[in-house]
């Protein structure tokens, strides 16, 4: 069942206010939002950002900053009453009990007075938590809008991410380009058939769409697509889609293999076919590339797809396609940050010992472009401090571009978390082939399906580039 649609804020201008109207509000702080909060103001008391602090010297919950009450109290005021479009021109708090995490509380605005100089109103407010007690009450002067605005409320989520947008510069880079002939392997379903519209739309691609072409059009009309423009292979079924669509490739007629409504089994089965297939000397490998709102940068995850339980010599494979795929993205020497529980090798835990072989296989050439370090637990992977603690050494931990899992379970696991627990976006394609393939899927949003191609048509025009003669697709 979709989520309700959040509801529209609406401003109360100053001629409908009066004294005695009010607006409510319940909040229930978590752990990251008042550490977020503290930090922000550059408050470092450990009672707001220091749990094993408070474990040690409390109950383990951090404590809110007095002045967290009192935005919350604004908060009311700018979204509720008076509503957007409002000013507060004077504010003044006065604490009451402290507000800690778990906290559940209702923040009560009040009218008290209306003046006649300009659009001045007076408002009482409180804020009392789910024991009675009252944490905050303020008396606030605000101008009130003049007119009843109304607009749809931000989207948190959105609002959450860094500034830094690590999709961005591949979208240009890759808008900039020629758009790369893409064979599209049954996009029988509405949303495969967007993703290569959109992309065609904004110049990444040109479709060759290979589908019955009977369902493909019932397909487009119901989504008003206009398919004139795009060449269509007509075939009886997805899995002659797929084997077409290889055939395109093979041909020179495709640069790229986009994967549509089929199973991902069906295509990457005619993609391996060793007589008509797609092969290299190299394993086929699928990586994440990441948009985390908590992290800096791009972060690629592999192999979180198609390998299972590699061997060490299928992990060579996956970290050289990772390597080869970021150095075609502009990353000059990528590093590696090779993934297990521990950091220390431990024969019992073969992820460690294949991590440290991985390591000495770089040092050989065995491994080539890459910065490696493993094994490396996921905290001190990705947060310097962390491997500080430990005693770590490493340019990698803190700063990796690739996160290489133990297995697909660890991949699969940690992509979806970062996703639903961290607002990640992830862009897709399998990499090992003679071309990059570009894999969407049905929970994807428009950004990613088209940072997916994107991705994929990077890589295809450095692979071109380096040909004799640089020849283009």
């Amino acid at each position: 069942m979709p989520d309700p649609a959040p509801p529209v804020l609406r401003a109360r201008p100053f001629e409908q206010l009066r004294p005695g109207d009010r607006a409510n509000a319940t909040r229930r702080p978590t752990r990251s939002e008042l550490r977020s909060f503290a930090l922000a103001a550059g408050d470092l008391d450990p009672a707001h950002v220091d749990a094993d602090w408070a474990r040690r010297h409390g109950d383990g919950r951090l404590r809110a900053p007095p002045s967290w009450a009192g935005a919350l109290i604004t908060g009311v005021v700018g979204n509720l009453l008076p509503g957007p479009g409002t000013t507060i021109v004077d504010q003044r708090l006065t604490p009451g009990a402290p507000v800690h995490e778990g906290d559940t509380l209702t923040v009560t605005v009040v009218v008290r007075d209306k003046r006649s100089d300009g659009r001045t109103v007076v408002l009482d407010a409180r804020c009392d938590n789910d024991r009675g007690e009252t944490v905050a009450r303020a008396e606030i002067e605000a101008i009130a809008p003049a007119q009843a605005l109304e607009r749809a409320p931000a989207d948190s989520a959105a609002l959450s991410r860094n500034d830094v947008d690590s999709f961005a510069p591949l979208m240009a880079a890759a808008e900039a380009l020629e758009p790369m002939a893409t064979a599209v392997a049954h996009p029988c379903s509405e949303g495969a058939l967007r993703a290569a519209l959109e992309a065609a739309a904004r110049g990444l691609i040109r479709p060759i769409l290979v589908a019955p072409r009977a369902r493909l059009a019932a397909v487009a009309a119901a989504i008003g697509a206009d398919l004139s423009p795009w060449r269509i292979v007509d075939v009886p079924h997805s899995h002659a889609a797929a084997e077409s669509a290889v055939a395109l490739v093979r041909a020179g007629e495709a640069a790229l293999l986009m994967k549509g409504s089929l199973h991902t089994d069906e295509l990457l089965g005619a993609v391996v076919d060793r007589t008509l297939g797609l092969r290299t000397g190299r394993r086929l490998s699928h990586v994440f590339l990441m948009d985390v709102p908590t992290y800096p940068k791009l972060l690629m995850v592999t192999d979180a797809a198609i390998n299972i339980v590699p061997t060490l010599e299928e992990k060579r494979d996956i970290c050289q396609n990772a390597i080869d795929l970021a150095r075609a993205l502009g990353i000059a020497r990528p590093k590696v940050a090779i993934l297990s529980a521990i950091e220390t090798v431990n024969p019992r835990m073969p992820s460690t010992t294949d991590a440290a072989a991985l390591c000495k296989m770089a040092d050989r050439g065995q491994i080539t472009g890459g910065l490696l370090d493993g094994p490396l637990a996921m905290d001190n992977a990705i947060s310097a401090e962390a491997a500080a603690v430990k005693g770590i050494r490493s340019e990698v931990a803190g700063d990796p571009d690739v996160l290489l899992v133990p297995d697909l379970e660890a991949g699969n696991i940690l992509a979806k978390q970062l996703t639903f627990l961290a607002n990640a976006e992830a862009a897709g394609v399998v990499v090992g082939a003679r071309v990059p393939i570009v894999l969407t899927s049905r929970a994807d949003g428009v950004r990613a399906r088209l940072a997916s191609c994107a991705v994929a048509v990077l890589m295809a025009r450095a692979r071109l580039a380096a040909l004799p003669g640089g020849a283009a697709g």
